[in-house]
């Protein structure tokens, strides 16, 4: 929609005739601009829709607007009419013609119903509204150019809140049934693992969700201009973005459900496969333990002055909560086998994880004496590669320790140092002294006695 020029003194012919023109172009702009708002989309739902709140009050003001806009379309269309007739009258007009033509194009020639209260009503910013002074006037008085310029302000903020609204009704209903449609497909799926209100925390949520899509698209339907953002610093008719801010929280809460039910739905498929793998653990933790209090009476025989540890019992409870968990299975009660897997099975490791301790613990002391006995074996093998295993302080080093380390019980602190006599003497002979080698036989003189 276009703007008229400005007013000035008496115009000549060619003057007249461009603003004719120029009027002409504007009507045509003007009436396509109107009929494209009457069979705008967001318009035909606007008056079929039951809108509330500031949607309600501002088609309300809308309405009277554009029924307003077309009452100043008549009245300019009979102004641009009465000018173009009177033009016709001559080929060259007279200087009556032409103050005649002069007072139409440029005077306040257009006399209309008063609408400023209209406009005023309908703009979302008060100071942007033709300016109201005085009481209400039952008529209005303008020129052709202040007559377009208020048809101008009309039609924007008509043509605002109709995109507005449509661009709302465009985008959040279609996208909340979508997310609806998914709310009901995690709801079936939901119940037949057991979620349900009431009995598992995502049942409720799933609960709270459907409340809160239904109560939003009721408000986006009835009043789509609470759901709208306007865009900073623009002016143009619609914009702005719609504000899925309401939507987009909701969204978020259903993936947290569905994820939710993603994991019961694989408790449900793996669960046998996982109450065998926590028996299999259970029981190898049972068998550790066994075998770490029979090592430990082995032990306690066969070692003397050593501290060996207790050895407790197979932990009943996790028997009674793999029971626990085998009847959850039985009776679909998937929700609550989830996370109850998950708790046993880290246990489980646990309990695997100290019993393998317990074990290690309780045989160190079997450790060490083997350790002994390797060593003294490889001290006396290597002794013997050296052609030095018949040595009679070796031999008796040697089965000292030996007795030591395969009698029972077997002091290992005694046996140690026993160990660690022969390996001094095996020393001793394999890496000869700085002052010269050591013989370590019987020492005669030529009479056969010793010195």
């Amino acid at each position: 929609m276009g703007v008229a020029g400005a007013t000035g003194p008496v115009m000549d012919r060619d003057e007249v005739d461009r603003a004719l023109a120029r009027l002409g172009a504007e009507y045509e702009a003007i009436e396509s601009s109107l009929l494209a708002l009457q069979d705008h989309a967001g318009r035909r739902l606007l008056e079929g829709a039951e809108l509330t709140g500031v949607t309600k009050d501002r088609w309300v003001a809308a309405e009277q607007a554009i029924a307003l806009l077309w009452s100043y379309f008549d009245a300019y269309t009979a102004a641009l009419r009465g000018a173009r007739e009177l033009r016709a009258r001559r080929r060259w007009p007279s200087r009556e013609d032409l103050a005649e033509l002069t007072g139409v194009l440029r005077g306040e020639s257009v006399t209309v119903a008063g609408g400023a209260a209209v406009a005023a009503a309908l703009s979302p910013d008060p100071s942007s509204a033709p300016p109201i002074t005085g009481p209400a006037k039952l008529s209005e008085r303008f020129t052709l150019a202040a007559l377009v310029s208020r048809m101008n302000d009309l039609y924007a903020h008509s043509l605002d809140m109709v995109v507005t609204a449509d661009a709302v009704w465009s985008a959040l209903p279609a996208r909340i049934d979508l997310l609806a449609a998914e709310l009901q497909r995690t709801r079936s799926l939901a119940h037949s693992v057991g979620v349900r209100p009431g009995e598992h925390p995502s049942g409720d949520d799933l609960e709270s969700i459907t409340h809160e899509l239904a109560v939003l698209r009721a408000q986006v339907v009835t009043d789509p201009l609470a759901f709208w953002r306007p865009g900073l610093g623009s002016s143009a008719p619609g914009g702005g973005r719609p504000d899925t801010g309401r939507y987009d929280r909701a969204a978020r809460a259903l993936e947290d459900v569905r994820r939710e039910i993603e994991a019961v739905l694989t408790v449900r498929q793996d669960a046998e496969q996982r109450l065998v793998r926590l028996r299999d653990v259970l029981s190898r933790a049972d068998r550790t333990l066994t075998e770490a209090r029979s090592a430990r009476g082995e032990v306690l025989a066969k070692i003397a002055a050593s501290e060996v540890p207790a050895v407790g019992g197979p932990p009943s409870a996790l028997q009674e909560r793999l029971a626990l968990a085998a009847d959850y299975r039985r009776h679909a009660q998937w929700h609550r086998l989830s996370p109850l897997l998950e708790s046993l099975e880290r246990e489980a490791e646990d309990e695997l994880l100290r019993a393998r301790e317990s074990l290690t613990a309780v045989t160190a002391p079997l450790a060490v004496r083997a350790e002994l006995r390797g060593r003294l074996d490889a001290y006396r093998a290597k002794v013997a590669r050296h052609g030095m295993a018949e040595d009679p302080l070796l031999i008796e080093r040697y089965d000292a320790a030996r007795r030591m380390l395969w009698s029972a019980p077997c002091d290992l602190r005694v046996a140690e140092q026993a160990v660690l006599r022969y390996q001094q003497a095996a020393a001793e002979l394999l890496v000869p002294r700085q002052s010269g080698p050591t013989d370590r036989t019987d020492h005669r003189d030529h009479r056969g006695r010793t010195p």
